[in-house]
C-alpha cells in the first residue's frame, strides 16, 4: 500500500502541529526509513508518545507498520524512476507524469485549501512572485485569477518585483512560487515580508523538501515532479504548480461563485 493512499483520508483531521510532523515525514522519508521512533521524535522535537499518537492518527497501527509502508513507497518510487523521461517509452513516463500530478493534489490538506479560499473571498490584492520556469507557468495563472475578477500583480523582473514588494500591504495575498525553495531573491522577498509587524498571508509552492521558503510561509503546498535538464536548461514540469493554483481558484468559484458572480459548468449549459 502506498503511504499517501493510507494517510489521505486522515489529513483533514490533523492539527497545525501534526501537519508540521506530516510535512517533515514527507520531506524526509528516505531518512526516516532507517530510524527508530526515538530518533525521529528527537529530530521533530516531540516525545515518542506524541509521535506514536501522530502515526496512529494518520492511519497506521504503530511505528513498525509506518516505517514498513514508508520503505515500500520509496522502493516503488525507485523502481519507477528512469534516468530521464526522454529515454523511456512514452507509455511508461505517461503514468509517472500523471502520478506526480495526482500526488501533488492528493496531499493537500483541505484546511489549507480553504484557508486560502477564505482569504480570496475578501478580494485582496493578489501578488505572484516567481522566476525561471515557474515564472512562465504563473503567466497562465495570473490570467486565470485576473479573469475571475481579482486585482493581480505579477512583476516579471527583479526591478518590478522590488517595486511590487514595497506596495504589498497586510491585506494582500502573496504567492511565492519557486520549486527548489532556495532561490536567493525569493527568499529575500519572503524574509522582508515576514519581518513586518503586520504582514499579508504568505503562501508558497515548493518541492516537498524542508526548505527555508517553505518554513517561513504561513501556508505551503508542495509539488512532485522530476527534475529535468536539457542543454543545461531547467525544463522541469510545472504542471503540478498550475494544477494547485487552479484548484485553489476553482474551489473559490465553487464556494463563492453564487455570491460574487454568475458562473456555470459547460455540462450544465
Amino acid at each position: 500500500m502506498n503511504f499517501f493512499e493510507i494517510v489521505n483520508a486522515h489529513l483533514s483531521d490533523l492539527t497545525a502541529n501534526e501537519q508540521k510532523l506530516f510535512d517533515y515525514v514527507v520531506a524526509n522519508m528516505d531518512k526516516i526509513k532507517n530510524q527508530s521512533i526515538r530518533e525521529v521524535a528527537s529530530e521533530t522535537f516531540v516525545s515518542t508518545a506524541t509521535f506514536l499518537r501522530f502515526v496512529k492518527k494518520i492511519g497506521f497501527s504503530g511505528f513498525s507498520e509506518f516505517v514498513t509502508v514508508v520503505k515500500f513507497t520509496l522502493i516503488n518510487r525507485k523502481e519507477d524512476d528512469q534516468p530521464t523521461p526522454f529515454t523511456v517509452r512514452q507509455t511508461d513516463y505517461r503514468e509517472e507524469y500523471l502520478k506526480n500530478i495526482t500526488e501533488s493534489v492528493r496531499v493537500i490538506q483541505p484546511e489549507k485549501l480553504h484557508q486560502v479560499v477564505e482569504k480570496l473571498a475578501q478580494h485582496p490584492d493578489v501578488y505572484f512572485f516567481a522566476k525561471g520556469v515557474s515564472k512562465h507557468a504563473v503567466a497562465y495563472v495570473d490570467y486565470l485569477y485576473a479573469m475571475a475578477g481579482f486585482k493581480t500583480h505579477y512583476p516579471q523582473d527583479h526591478d518590478y518585483r522590488r517595486l511590487a514588494l514595497s506596495q504589498v500591504d497586510d491585506q494582500a495575498l502573496v504567492f511565492i512560487l519557486t520549486y527548489a525553495g532556495d532561490d536567493g531573491e525569493m527568499l529575500d522577498i519572503l524574509s522582508q515580508l515576514v519581518k513586518r509587524k503586520k504582514r499579508p498571508l504568505l503562501v508558497s509552492i515548493t518541492e516537498p523538501d524542508n526548505n527555508t521558503i517553505q518554513n517561513l510561509s504561513d501556508l505551503n503546498f508542495y509539488i512532485f515532479t522530476d527534475d529535468v535538464q536539457v542543454n543545461g536548461s531547467d525544463i522541469s514540469s510545472r504542471i503540478s504548480t498550475m494544477a494547485i493554483m487552479e484548484l485553489i481558484l476553482y474551489q473559490y468559484v465553487e464556494d463563492y461563485g453564487g455570491r460574487d458572480f454568475h458562473f456555470y459548468h459547460r455540462d450544465d449549459a
